[in-house]
């Protein structure tokens, strides 16, 4: 698809926060392998999520692997999150796999955001699997362009994802979830309903090697009626 400039990618300076509607910080978790206390927070770990290694180290959840794997570590919210109009995510890539290349359509990544919004689900275009709702992609790409919009190889009709960075190390990445599904779908946002965090590493080699230190959803700032209600 054509490169476009979309909200996400805005300068911080620019933003109003808005408030919290729920915010994950892994520094709170003790270090080590984390798959029970993961589960306490409601986080489940999907496909071949348990050989990324999810563990916490020095305040952050880390997924690694040597091999050829994907995965999500993922929430799905008992009530869903109404009104959002950002996320903020404190993460980084250390290690990028090798021959992950969305411009050239090897649609692996070393780490990326899934925000799933909505109850209405949509085929993944292929026979036998399963429906997902809509959904935005924010990722950490070393090959990808920055501010470019993709559409994966599934779920072509309800899915978009969006390089925000090609940094290694830590970034922190604010993305516009309202403005950017009404760009790309021309509807109200719905409701977010459940978010994720995915490592794939299929037809690469190398390994990856990434990890998340907190996401924060905001609320849309309330208008001068509302503040006075």
């Amino acid at each position: 698809m054509k490169k476009v400039l979309f909200l996400g990618l805005l300068s911080l300076s620019l933003w109003g926060e808005g408030r919290v509607l729920y915010r994950m910080d892994f520094s709170t978790l003790p270090d080590g392998d984390v798959k029970q206390r993961l589960a306490s927070k409601g986080f489940e770990l999907l496909l071949d999520a348990d050989k990324l290694h999810p563990r916490i180290d020095q305040g952050r959840l880390e997924l690694s692997t040597d091999g050829t794997y994907a995965g999500i570590v993922g929430v799905r919210f008992k009530k869903p999150l109404e009104n959002v109009a950002s996320v903020v995510i404190d993460w980084g890539v250390e290690k990028f796999p090798k021959g992950a290349d969305w411009e050239h359509g090897n649609n692996r990544l070393a780490l990326g955001a899934l925000i799933a919004l909505g109850t209405k689900k949509f085929s993944s275009g292929i026979p036998f699997t399963k429906k997902a709702p809509y959904f935005l992609g924010p990722f950490i790409g070393q090959k990808e362009k920055r501010g470019k919009v993709y559409l994966g190889k599934l779920y072509r009709q309800s899915g978009r994802y969006y390089c925000v960075s090609n940094k290694k190390g830590r970034v922190r990445t604010r993305f516009d979830i309202e403005g950017t599904f009404q760009e790309a779908f021309g509807k109200p946002t719905p409701p977010v309903v459940a978010y994720g965090f995915q490592m794939n590493t299929k037809d690469t080699i190398g390994g990856a090697k990434a990890f998340i230190r907190s996401i924060t959803f905001y609320a849309k700032p309330r208008t001068t009626k509302e503040k006075e209600q």
